[in-house]
């Protein structure tokens, strides 16, 4: 997919923000749109469903969880959304990803890391587009069905509600089941792009998907914690090995 032909939506209350990402986005010949307000993004976010969106935390009366988790309940429900922040907290991080975030960048930051940033998660949805048009339909395990076409998991038949982030992540483990993924593959593999040493997105992300699956997060039979160095998945129903936690 070419840059210009792929839309974004910017929305940041700080003109000087928004003036620089515009910059750098618009020379990569991504088409640009912009607000300051949360309600006008949801307006503009239905209009033009673009190919992702970079929304800022803390805006005026709506800010930007809100905006997320109403974006997610209409016509961009799998649109990426990449939340600005000046706030670097663990917690405000795992509010904005489990509310629908798929990727997290704290004020301030380099203009040619939110660049890429952009491009990674355009790049993936286009590649997990395409993957899923290639894969069987289906992948099915005792108890759990992944679904390729509709996007859907179910578990002992029951649907379960995943963000489009958490459906890669869970999607990339399952196509190897009992290979252990290193942290920063792992990334690679689901952001398309490096965490620079930063992880902590993916771990909330693995973090909701087993408060998703899971009976016992605690103790999950599903997404297991290699201690040191990643995660796995396992279609079996056996406990943690010796090496395995759940964190």
């Amino acid at each position: 997919m070419k840059s210009s032909e792929a839309s974004i939506l910017v929305v940041d209350d700080e003109r000087e923000i928004t003036e620089l990402i515009t910059l750098y986005l618009e020379r990569e010949g991504y088409s640009v749109h912009t607000t300051d307000e949360g309600t006008e993004a949801l307006r503009m976010a239905e209009s033009l469903v673009p190919d992702l969106i970079v929304l800022d935390v803390q805006l005026g009366q709506m800010d930007g969880i809100e905006v997320c988790r109403s974006l997610r309940q209409g016509n961009c429900a799998d649109v990426p959304i990449l939340f600005l922040s000046c706030r670097s907290e663990d917690q405000d991080i795992i509010r904005g990803l489990s509310e629908g975030g798929d990727d997290y960048i704290t004020k301030p930051f380099s203009p040619s890391q939110l660049v890429a940033r952009v491009q990674a998660h355009i790049r993936r949805r286009r590649t997990r587009e395409r993957i899923n048009e290639e894969q069987p339909f289906t992948l099915a395990f005792p108890g759990l069905e992944i679904d390729f076409r509709s996007l859907e998991v179910r578990l002992e038949g029951e649907l379960v509600g995943l963000s489009a982030k958490e459906f890669e992540l869970l999607c990339v483990l399952a196509r190897q089941p009992n290979r252990v993924f290193p942290l920063e593959e792992l990334y690679r593999l689901v952001w398309q792009t490096d965490s620079m040493g930063d992880t902590r997105t993916l771990m909330v992300h693995v973090s909701n998907l087993r408060k998703k699956m899971e009976i016992d997060p605690a103790r999950p039979r599903w997404i297991h914690t290699v201690r040191g160095f990643g995660y796995r998945f396992s279609p079996t129903n056996g406990g943690d090995d010796p090496s395995s936690n759940p964190n």
